[in-house]
């Protein structure tokens, strides 16, 4: 078996496979079905200062070769997750990402805040999520926005700090160049483009909140676009997520420079997804005679 661990902001995983956040809860349905800590690591449901009740029903639509969602940060806020969820994650053997969004710059400051009291081991800042009325990707679009949020979470954590990018901005790497220099230790991506589908029965969106984030394997190639832009662009590590759903497509993630991955939309036609896809890297590895899965990372040769 290869050495599959990978270091991503000084944080060492067994494995470079971790769900995403906003598919896998915080994990307790899931250790019904495998042990979490064959997980790489776990990156938590968006959570936000206060309860959120999220986006109306309809919020999930079947799209061609993917799906789209419209929950809307539905999450019981930082000091519930605190309280009743982090103890029990951190039980698990595997890295805790916490993902954190807020509407507000002092929101997402005050979340990052009292994590920073906690044995979390990294904070990933939601500046992407295209779902929400305020702040989301309202932060995440522009330089001057997204430099500001990181700097100022930055000021009250000492948590390896990894932001998530929006496909949606104009340059996606000129957004992780800004982030990097406001002090962001790592950065993941991408989230979901936006999207829409409409009931021509109705002539109505097919989702209540009209549109909302595509996610599954059409968008793969554009999100290994991405990641190979921004890893030659940064100089911090870049965790790729985007449609993948194998272990083939976590090894061209990682040759496109990602040192780690993030599992989405697979999960939900597959609850075994991040297991099967570990095993599938390792045999790669093996089939291919490599003895250490960092060998592969950035490995792309351009024509």
């Amino acid at each position: 078996m290869a050495n599959l661990s990978v270091t991503v902001a000084g944080v060492l995983f067994k494995n470079p496979v971790i769900p995403a956040s906003g598919v896998f809860g915080y994990g307790r349905e899931y250790e019904k079905l495998f042990p979490l800590s064959k997980l790489g690591g776990i990156a938590t449901k968006g959570t936000t200062g206060q309860p959120r009740p999220g986006n109306p029903s309809p919020r999930i639509a079947e799209a061609p070769a993917g799906m789209l969602n419209s929950v809307g940060l539905q999450n019981p806020g930082i000091d519930a997750f605190i309280a009743n969820e982090l103890p029990n994650l951190l039980q698990k053997d595997t890295v805790i990402l916490a993902n954190i969004a807020g509407s507000t710059i002092e929101e997402c400051v005050m979340v990052a805040e009292k994590l920073d009291a906690t044995d979390v081991h990294m904070i990933e800042l939601n500046i992407s999520c295209p779902n929400v009325k305020q702040g989301g990707a309202a932060f995440g679009v522009h330089c001057d926005s997204a430099a500001a949020i990181t700097a100022a979470v930055r000021r009250v954590t000492s948590k390896p700090l990894i932001v998530k990018l929006s496909p949606n901005a104009t340059s996606i790497t000129d957004i992780a160049i800004a982030v990097e220099s406001a002090g962001a230790d790592a950065v993941s991506l991408i989230n979901t483009l936006l999207g829409m589908c409409i009931d021509i029965e109705t002539a109505r969106p097919v989702l209540r909140n009209n549109m909302g984030g595509m996610s599954g394997p059409a968008i793969f190639p554009l999100a290994v676009r991405m990641v190979y832009q921004v890893s030659h662009a940064v100089t911090i590590p870049v965790i790729g997520m985007g449609g993948v759903t194998s272990g083939t497509d976590a090894i061209e993630m990682m040759m496109a420079g990602a040192s780690a991955v993030q599992v989405g939309a697979a999960i939900f036609q597959d609850p075994y997804a991040p297991i099967r896809i570990i095993d599938e890297i390792n045999d790669w590895l093996d089939a291919h005679h490599i003895t250490d899965l960092r060998q592969i990372i950035g490995s792309v040769q351009l024509w």
